[in-house]
């Protein structure tokens, strides 16, 4: 069984999975935020994958706090925990993430147009590769 990685905005969703041995995080893609239609195209990357953890990047503040956009992330939970009560859910600290992707990607010298379509992709296997690494 895999684990699936998750960096929710409030446009879009970053989506990786691990691969079978819970070992390296790929990018799967990203879903523009449509209320059901998220939840169905979720549904089939977790039957596609045979998903059973899902880890969605919690975007604490810098002083450990959680600020609006982490309080919508935990309302996205208890959505997802309805959705899928079978699946194990767990939170991964996604601080500064984004920006360190954003930092990647410049350095490779992508152009911002690139950057933008693969940038919650790639925050999305960040943060699953982090909690890969935890073990």
């Amino acid at each position: 069984m895999r684990s699936m990685g998750l960096d929710f905005g409030e446009k879009t969703i970053g989506v990786a999975v691990s691969d079978l041995l819970g070992l390296t995080a790929q990018g799967v893609k990203v879903i523009r935020r449509k209320e059901e239609d998220e939840l169905k195209e979720l549904e089939s990357i977790i039957k596609e994958y045979e998903v059973s953890t899902i880890v969605l990047g919690l975007p604490k503040n810098m002083n450990n706090s959680l600020g609006p956009r982490a309080e919508k992330t935990q309302d996205f939970a208890e959505v997802l925990k309805e959705k899928f009560p079978d699946l194990k859910l767990v939170f991964q600290d996604e601080r500064l993430t984004t920006a360190q992707v954003q930092r990647q990607l410049i350095s490779a010298d992508v152009s911002r147009k690139k950057r933008k379509k693969v940038v919650d992709k790639m925050a999305a296997m960040l943060i699953l590769q982090t909690f890969l690494d935890r073990g």
